[in-house]
């Protein structure tokens, strides 16, 4: 395995890239332009809620739940739980729990209880009122006995061991819909010292291409992320291994980041170095734009919980919220969405959810006072 640019960064000719990419670090970000862009998006947003005041709640409250969370990490804090622009969505989300403390309609379209349920539980927690906090407490012990354990009979030894999948199908656990769930859990307050991170750590090994630390033959060596266990939505490299690729790399470093693992670890130096490798805003490496407006948030928030304000590419050091937030102001739209995405996978064709995906991106990788 490759560990942190060992091989001199590729020699002279990387060189040259660190000292280009160096100076373009130094240049500050323009916060006053992303401001007004990340203004410019919420205003377009306000006048897309429906009836209930929620955003695409036929789809249930998955959407919603980060439209909302989005405006209450708004940087200047614009936006609290009393704000008309979430008040009602808020209420709406509360209103959906379950006797289980799940957050989802099963009615709707698309009912997905864990998903639905951790990007309601985000919301609700940004909102930081103390009406929710019953309503939060019951999503999060839901969430923690939504992860596969010995509650079901698991045991280490089981390859979706600690893992959460969407819930609609109980056959699969995956690292999207677990990395939400850890969000969920930590931006709610979940102790360090809960028995989910433990165990999320023993299914985060064993989606890492990186067999040092992955008991399973189907593992990789190049430090990156699969979806699942032994599955890739990037198919399988020549070798039939699952191949790694860039939005669940972001998502690997962000879970193992939230669940109490140091940076300095080795496995999160093997992912952060496979992102290095294949830095891109313009594609989800290797998939091209498929999940692209996903990947720009996972980009956001693995890096922001890093806690580096450079990152480190092949091509030198970068200033990632810089090129991030200029590259979304780029692509927002004079009306202030952003475009749907033309590789429609994941609901990605719909304005409202990637013009969410963009606002989350900007408010949670915003530098800190």
């Amino acid at each position: 395995m490759r560990h942190r640019w060992t091989h001199a960064l590729l020699a002279a000719s990387v060189a040259m890239g660190i000292a280009a990419g160096t100076a373009n670090a130094q240049t500050k970000t323009d916060l006053k332009k992303v401001d007004a862009t990340i203004n410019k998006g919420f205003d377009w947003l306000s006048t897309e809620r429906d009836k209930t005041g929620a955003w695409r709640s036929e789809y249930g409250p998955g959407i919603t739940g980060l439209v909302v969370t989005a405006y209450l990490k708004h940087p200047q804090k614009r936006f609290n739980a009393d704000s008309p622009e979430v008040k009602a969505a808020l209420d709406w989300m509360a209103s959906l729990q379950n006797a289980d403390g799940s957050i989802y309609d099963a009615d709707a379209e698309i009912p997905l209880p864990n998903y639905n349920t951790s990007t309601s539980l985000m919301a609700l927690s940004a909102a930081n009122s103390p009406r929710y906090a019953e309503v939060i407490k019951k999503a999060q012990q839901f969430l923690m006995r939504s992860q596969t354990d010995e509650g079901e009979g698991a045991t280490p030894e089981d390859s979706n061991y600690g893992g959460i999948g969407y819930g609609s199908d109980p056959s699969v656990r995956d690292m999207s819909n677990l990395n939400m769930a850890l969000q969920a859990l930590k931006d709610s307050g979940t102790p360090k010292d809960a028995d989910v991170w433990a165990k999320a750590i023993t299914f985060l090994e064993r989606v890492q291409n990186n067999s040092e630390t992955n008991d399973q033959s189907y593992s990789g060596d190049d430090g990156g992320f699969m979806y699942s266990p032994g599955v890739s939505k990037a198919d399988n490299d020549a070798q039939g291994r699952p191949r790694s690729y860039a939005t669940m790399t972001y998502a690997g470093l962000l879970a193992f980041i939230y669940a109490n693992v140091d940076k300095n670890d080795p496995r999160v130096q093997a992912a952060y170095d496979w992102l290095g490798e294949h830095w891109s805003l313009e594609e989800n490496f290797p998939i091209g734009q498929q999940g692209l407006y996903y990947g720009y948030v996972t980009i956001a928030k693995a890096l922001k919980a890093y806690g580096e304000p450079t990152f480190e590419t092949a091509g030198g050091k970068v200033d990632w919220y810089k090129e991030l937030s200029d590259h979304l102001a780029a692509k927002q739209t004079p009306g202030g969405f952003w475009p749907p995405n033309e590789a429609d996978r994941w609901f990605e064709g719909d304005p409202v959810l990637v013009t969410a995906y963009s606002l989350l991106a900007l408010v949670s990788g915003y530098p800190s006072k």
